[in-house]
């Protein structure tokens, strides 16, 4: 087998480019506001400022994580509840009712965020609960339901039918065959639409902006606009936060990383 060594040359380079910014962050975060403006930007401080970090966390920090962390697991958690239960009803359901919700669903990817953003404003204010966490929840369940039913109805169109008529002849109900048989099999279709999902609601920026005013119902994200502003010269400051931010999300996806690619390429053999 020949080496493809323009492939490998190209597969360096964009190694290169992707870990440039990252290690700008890091170096930057390391710095004194005087290092910084002082030295070569892509040389490392020969002094390391943990001070940024303690700034960060004397900030209100812990409480825009607090926050971020119930959003993301009030949106998660019941959206998978439903996308898997919604899934199996689609999948496993002989009606002909459920053969165009599937399609109903996919049709929920084609709806921009930014083209619902006043109904869902006012939707949040007729029921009275603007400026709080639940409302960053509920738009966040509702634009994840397509994607998410799509990959977990995918991987259970991939359970062999025979395992269902086996538990038929042991006289298991649809709701026991959903919970012990199709939930276990389905699992990695459910790690990879959760870690996708609580990467998503981490992330957010516009519901928080939109739905949110008081300074302690921000997100992380939120936070970090906020904290720009407040240090708007300090930039390691603003690098320590963005690390200390990325933190959670980052052992969230070492934890799932293993279910993803078979969780986003389920049901593609058929």
């Amino acid at each position: 087998m020949r080496r493809n060594w323009i492939g490998g040359a190209f597969g360096w380079v964009w190694l290169v480019i992707a870990i440039l910014p990252l290690y700008f962050v890091a170096i930057t975060s390391l710095k004194s506001i005087n290092t910084y403006f002082g030295s070569n930007p892509v040389m490392p401080s020969p002094k390391l400022a943990f001070e940024n970090f303690t700034a960060v966390l004397e900030a209100d920090f812990a409480m825009y994580l607090l926050n971020s962390v119930l959003v993301a697991l009030g949106t998660v958690i019941p959206l998978v509840g439903m996308a898997f239960m919604a899934s199996f009803s689609i999948v496993r359901s002989g009606h002909r009712f459920f053969s165009p919700v599937r399609s109903l669903f996919l049709l929920g990817l084609a709806i921009p965020v930014q083209a619902t953003i006043v109904p869902i404003y006012l939707l949040i204010i007729r029921m009275h609960m603007y400026d709080s966490l639940v409302a960053l929840m509920l738009p966040g369940i509702a634009f994840g339901l397509p994607l998410s039913v799509l990959i977990i109805s995918n991987a259970l169109r991939d359970v062999p039918r025979e395992l269902f008529e086996a538990m038929d002849i042991d006289g298991c109900t649809e709701w026991q065959k959903m919970w012990r048989l199709a939930l276990p099999i389905c699992q990695p279709a459910i790690v990879t639409v959760a870690v996708y999902q609580a990467l998503m609601s981490w992330n957010g920026f516009l519901f928080p902006l939109i739905l949110t005013q008081s300074p302690d119902k921000r997100t992380l994200p939120l936070a970090l606009w906020s904290f720009q502003g407040e240090y708007a010269t300090n930039v390691p400051v603003v690098m320590a936060a963005v690390i200390l931010s990325s933190i959670p999300i980052i052992l969230l996806y070492a934890f799932g990383r293993r279910y993803l690619v078979s969780g986003m390429t389920a049901g593609s053999s058929k």
